[in-house]
């Protein structure tokens, strides 16, 4: 991903606010438009779904379907992508995706991912000692934290993460001269995922691979193609997505001293804080598409059968009718009292599989930047940080940081 260069960003109709917070356009559609349309990378105009309620009803309704691959729909990039591959599971609707989902949530539990938790603390506090007084955080910890937790989850040797990292840029990537090179990099992706699987069952171990080679209903496991799926996936969202989020959330923390002061000094309050770095920075991009089966009644009005809208988590996440203030970040927000869920990882039946994993990564990541840098502050005017402006996933290219 580069740096802001383009003319034409992204999502022109979405300009971010200062210091990489939500578009001040979300306020006005919240009020006032809640199903707008909006112009797509692709350059594609649909319904966009903002209020929190509105996104929630979307999300759960049966009549929500991921099946965009009918000739003529609207598309969020141009060429290759995701929404192209009827293999993957948020591509799926029921049955298949409930069969699909069932056989794998067991790989997902709290339980199997705990087991992981020690490891994640053991390689963040490696990155740091590494990192020296003075150090990148995008280059130095958070993109290689993620992309270690899940290669070792995996089994994948770590000399292949720089390849990884060319791969899912593509995906992520907006720009229509990387057509071509998504769809080839999409197939040496799923080559290298199929090459995995036949390596693990050769020499099975007890990583997250065995698990779902291993992972059953019954008599039903999952085939081949939705296992090389599912490693692909993981492999993709298991660090380009979480890396961007802390990216993000120590950026969000060094915005406002005060408060990465009180976590340090209050480690207890360490996981309402990433709750609330997930509802202020999360997911990084603005949602997936959905085809609409059946009339649909939202807040706006009725989606006719037929429609394809975007529900957008992060102007579910900035609703005052779900969260007060909503452009406030406080890191107690979610300590202690009654709030409405972020939508973050989604909700229905697509909500995300690995939030657990996601979840932990982020607890350990900020745990070890407070406890270990307790005095961490910025090495640069924040105002003036240089952000990615061609991907799906919107972040600072760098930060610059002391330790103390």
């Amino acid at each position: 991903m580069t740096a802001q260069s383009s003319t034409t960003p992204p999502w022109p109709d979405l300009p971010p606010g200062p210091f990489g917070t939500s578009s001040p356009e979300l306020a006005r559609r919240l009020a006032e438009a809640p199903m707008e349309p909006i112009t797509m990378p692709s350059g594609d105009r649909v319904p966009m779904i903002v209020r929190y309620k509105d996104v929630r009803a979307v999300l759960a309704s049966p009549d929500s379907s991921r099946n965009l691959r009918a000739p003529g729909l609207p598309r969020m990039v141009s060429g290759t992508a995701l929404e192209d591959d009827p293999a993957a599971l948020i591509n799926q609707d029921p049955p298949e995706h409930t069969r699909y989902r069932r056989i794998m949530q067991g790989a997902f539990t709290p339980r199997h991912i705990e087991r992981w938790r020690p490891r994640a603390a053991a390689i963040a506090d490696e990155l740091i000692d590494a990192a020296g007084e003075e150090f990148d955080v995008v280059a130095d910890f958070a993109l290689p934290l993620p992309a270690r937790v899940i290669c070792e989850m995996l089994g994948v040797p770590m000399d292949r993460f720089e390849q990884f990292r060319g791969w899912t840029e593509m995906f992520l990537s907006t720009s229509e001269a990387s057509s071509e090179a998504r769809g080839k990099g999409f197939a040496a992706f799923m080559a290298y995922a199929g090459e995995l699987i036949a390596e693990h069952r050769v020499r099975p171990g007890d990583d997250l691979i065995d698990l779902l080679i291993e992972a059953r209903d019954g008599g039903d496991r999952l085939s081949e193609a939705e296992l090389t799926h599912m490693v692909f996936t993981l492999i993709m969202a298991g660090h380009e997505t979480t890396a961007s989020i802390i990216i993000r959330g120590t950026f969000r923390l060094l915005c406002h001293p005060e408060q990465y002061a009180q976590l340090a000094a209050r480690p207890e309050l360490l996981e309402p804080a990433v709750e609330e770095i997930l509802r202020c920075e999360g997911p990084g991009g603005n949602g997936l598409l959905r085809l609409v089966t059946e009339d649909i009644e939202l807040s706006g009005g009725v989606i006719p059968a037929g429609t394809v809208v975007l529900p957008n988590p992060t102007g579910a996440n900035h609703d005052p009718s779900a969260f007060g203030d909503p452009r406030r970040f406080d890191i107690r927000r979610f300590a202690g009292t009654e709030v409405e869920p972020h939508m973050s990882f989604g909700h229905g039946p697509h909500y995300c599989l690995g939030a657990n994993l996601a979840r932990m990564e982020l607890q350990e990541a900020f745990r070890a930047l407070v406890t270990r840098l307790p005095g961490l502050r910025a090495q640069e005017d924040l105002s003036t940080l240089r952000w990615t402006d061609d991907g799906l996933i919107y972040r600072p290219l760098r930060l610059l940081v002391k330790g103390g």
